[in-house]
């Protein structure tokens, strides 16, 4: 069944995972994408801040943008975002952490440009198998509405 903004009513709309983060998979993507020393080495790690080897904060959005899509948005009408309104990152993502995602529906509201659309804005949160969040995201999607009779009284 395909999601429409007709199914994104404002409130709590899940929580996904859990999603294992490997220490080899950290160092990959940092080796590609964020060479840091604190994503790459154990002794720089240990030095810096985070103390201890941790993940991009981009490996971890990138990691919730693929929870996102694999839970919910693979199978939603999604026309696109106009981008992320927030990201922040709260705590270190650590080696062979298991991740869970916790997804709020902010806002549904009809597109007054284009009425066959909505604009949902999503508060996804990352958490560890503690309970801690790692990071957070507010981001708005462009999603079709529902054809048919009613759907211009819809939201």
């Amino acid at each position: 069944m395909t999601l429409t903004f007709e199914d994104f009513p404002p409130g709590h709309f899940g929580s996904f995972g859990p999603r294992r983060v490997t220490r080899e998979q950290i160092l990959a993507f940092a080796a590609e994408f964020d060479p840091q020393p604190m994503h790459l080495d154990e002794a720089a790690a240990e030095r810096s801040m985070l103390k201890g080897l941790s993940g991009s904060g981009w490996h971890l959005c990138a990691i919730m943008m693929r929870m996102m899509f694999d839970f919910y948005l693979g199978r939603t009408a999604s026309l696109g975002s106009p981008g992320v309104n927030e990201v922040r990152w709260l705590a270190p993502l650590r080696p062979d952490d298991d991740l869970t995602l916790d997804v709020e529906v902010m806002e549904a509201r009809i597109s007054k440009s284009r009425p066959e659309t909505g604009i949902v804005t999503f508060k996804a949160v990352v958490f560890n198998a503690t309970g801690q969040a790692l990071c957070d995201m507010v981001s708005p999607i462009i999603v079709a509405r529902r054809a048919g009779p009613g759907a211009e009284q819809a939201g």
